[in-house]
């Protein structure tokens, strides 16, 4: 048999982070996301410069609907990273679908990294976007 989990009271968890639960959650949506890929080189460059940045890969968690969306209306198709091996490997007809379509079916065509910071996005790791992240 296991052992039992302690129950803390919230107030003690509370003291021991030094702030409450409201402040938290709102420290949480405030985070800097990186969406990118774990083993993409660019992206591990971009998050060893941005130390509070927290990666989502794109492969696995994929990019909520509403975030892509937004990319979208910002960059538009230059959110499709055509000099990938995934863009090479599609055939013509697939080259053709909606660039939304193709980002869903094949998050590693996206280019990377896709950084979300309270709302204002920034793509790829340029001079210009690390100098604005600074």
């Amino acid at each position: 048999m296991g052992k039992a989990k302690s129950k803390q009271n919230p107030l003690e968890l509370e003291n021991m982070m030094g702030y409450g639960v409201n402040e938290f959650w709102a420290r949480e949506s405030d985070k800097m996301r990186l969406y990118g890929l774990k083993n993409c080189d660019t992206c591990r460059k971009a998050m060893k410069a941005l130390e509070n940045a927290e990666l989502v890969d794109v492969r696995a968690d994929g990019v909520p609907p509403e975030v892509m969306a937004r990319a979208f209306a910002e960059f538009g198709d230059a959110l499709m990273n055509t000099r990938s091996t995934t863009w090479r490997g599609l055939d013509a007809d697939e080259r053709q679908k909606p660039v939304l379509e193709l980002l869903a079916e094949h998050p590693a065509l996206m280019k990377r990294p896709l950084i979300d910071v309270e709302g204002t996005l920034y793509l790829g790791w340029s001079k210009d976007v690390q100098a604005a992240l600074g």
